[in-house]
């Protein structure tokens, strides 16, 4: 408990915070605090990947900073601590819950290599959850340790602006904080889209901010979306042995390459996952034993129809976590299509001394390295003489699904959209020296691969250099150099695959 509160207290010494108790109100008292000193060389709107990694960052290179963090419960009542999206809701307990239905299906074949494994095999949802969720708490904490050693203050406190320099924070217990910095740097991420039109949407479903901190096995669940979120959590699901459908209203993994799209539900679909397709639910409601009645519509048919589920999942997209900001009050211009806040080159916002990095940002992948290096980059730019911009080129990313699909650089469809059918052979530039424009990998360990293949993609590789590397034998990242161009059909049809 002392430790507890020695990290929650910070080295106060160093910083100043003022709590509201002034009669005028708080704007009355921001502009007080605007007309004096600032507390901050930095203030950190944020606590998930890329606010932390731009406070520490900020911190090691000597300057004063302060990082706010609040969560909001989602409508079903989740809430969790420091770390934002990638380490409570996101990246890690997805991966470890993919990696759960990856030993699955390792147990199931453990018998072709002599093992002798007691059947049926049974998952115990209880004590994946449990893991889990001891896993996240732990980097919760390892985040505070971290700020409290570089001395960055952190306030568990939902910020707002009140004028170009200061935010007012207010506590869960309703104290208020007034907050002042010379640059402050907004790194809010967003959260998953209800669709609020449909009726019991809100009341009875869940979406990602939930899932991951269920007790209890989600049992039967129909999962609405076709985004990789929609994927991969339907993914792990099946694999872990619940009875899971995907509705889907249009193609899957808009943005990825479709024919790999594609070939990653043919292999959910082969592996048990259920598929809804062009259809769009309509209504839920709970029954009196506790189950939920679906109803949808097929958009081809115009025909309804129903079915009765344990859980019911959105995966459809997400919104930036803009709204409460108070950013017109400052006049920090945002997008009014999806509320993402508007950056240049810089990160810089239509306020110079305001900064927004991310997936609150405009036209940034909403992936976690991006916002983790965009953080530490701005860092350097504002305290330690760099002038090294963020690079968003061929950034490589993989869907943890069943069968993992990495990719890096331009999917087909992009890459016939900017230099024309004629110019392109298996996302490749025919002309020579063939630039690879994209590289897309289906199999085990696809991360990985990708990652490697990455920095050659970076670097400006041709498809010559790739077929002139030796592969690794036996391996399935082998298979990418093994490759051939077909004259007539673009692909060897020597080549399987792993």
């Amino acid at each position: 408990m002392a430790a507890m509160a020695a990290v929650l207290r910070g080295p106060g010494r160093r910083f100043r915070w003022r709590t509201q108790a002034l009669a005028g109100g708080v704007r009355g008292a921001a502009r007080g605090v605007a007309a004096g000193q600032q507390d901050y060389d930095l203030l950190v709107i944020g606590g998930g990947s890329g606010g932390l990694a731009c406070a520490k960052e900020a911190a090691q290179l000597g300057r004063k900073v302060a990082v706010v963090d609040y969560v909001e419960p989602s409508p079903q009542g989740t809430k969790w601590g420091l770390g934002g999206t990638c380490v409570n809701v996101g990246c890690i307990p997805k991966k470890l819950m993919h990696q759960a239905a990856l030993l699955g299906g390792m147990i199931q074949d453990a018998h072709h290599y002599g093992w002798e494994v007691a059947q049926p095999i049974r998952h115990d949802w209880r004590k994946m959850a449990e893991a889990v969720q001891n896993h996240v708490k732990s980097l919760n904490w390892g985040h505070r340790v971290q700020l409290q050693d570089r001395k960055v203050k952190y306030f568990n406190i939902k910020a707002s602006f009140i004028n170009e320099h200061t935010v007012c924070g207010i506590a869960k217990s309703g104290k208020e904080t007034l907050l002042s910095a010379d640059h402050i740097v907004i790194a809010t991420g967003g959260r998953p889209r209800y669709p609020t039109h449909i009726e019991g949407a809100l009341e009875y479903a869940i979406t990602s901010d939930d899932i991951f901190w269920l007790k209890e096995s989600p049992g039967k669940t129909l999962v609405v979306g076709a985004s990789y979120v929609a994927l991969e959590c339907a993914g792990f699901l099946t694999g872990i042995g619940l009875d899971t459908t995907v509705m889907m209203r249009s193609i899957p993994l808009r943005g990825f390459d479709q024919q790999m799209s594609s070939l990653v539900m043919e292999h959910m679909e082969s592996h048990g996952t259920q598929f809804l397709k062009g259809c769009i639910p309509t209504c839920i409601k709970r029954l009196p034993d506790g189950q939920l009645q679906v109803t949808w519509e097929d958009r081809t048919s115009g025909k309804k129809d129903t079915g009765i589920f344990d859980t019911v999942l959105w995966a459809i997209g997400r919104i930036p976590e803009t709204r409460n900001l108070n950013l017109k009050e400052v006049g920090v211009n945002i997008n009014p299509e999806n509320q993402k806040i508007i950056v240049d080159a810089q990160d810089v916002t239509s306020v110079p001394h305001i900064y927004a990095i991310g997936d609150v940002a405009e036209g940034r992948p909403e992936l976690t390295p991006t916002a983790i290096m965009a953080g530490k980059l701005l860092a350097q730019r504002l305290f330690g003489q760099s002038s090294d911009l963020m690079d968003y080129n061929n950034v490589p990313t993989t869907v943890f699904t069943p069968l993992e699909y990495g990719c890096v650089g331009l999917s087909e469809e992009e890459a016939v959209a900017r230099h024309g059918q004629e110019h392109i052979e298996m996302v490749c530039l025919k002309k020579p020296p063939q630039l690879v424009l994209g590289l897309h990998f289906l199999g085990p360990n696809a991360g990985e691969v990708t990652q490697g293949f990455a920095l050659g993609i970076k670097c400006g590789a041709s498809y010559a250099q790739v077929m002139r590397t030796v592969g690794i034998h036996p391996t399935c990242s082998e298979e990418v150099v093994k490759l051939r161009i077909s004259k007539r059909s673009g692909l060897d049809p020597t080549v399987t695959g792993c």
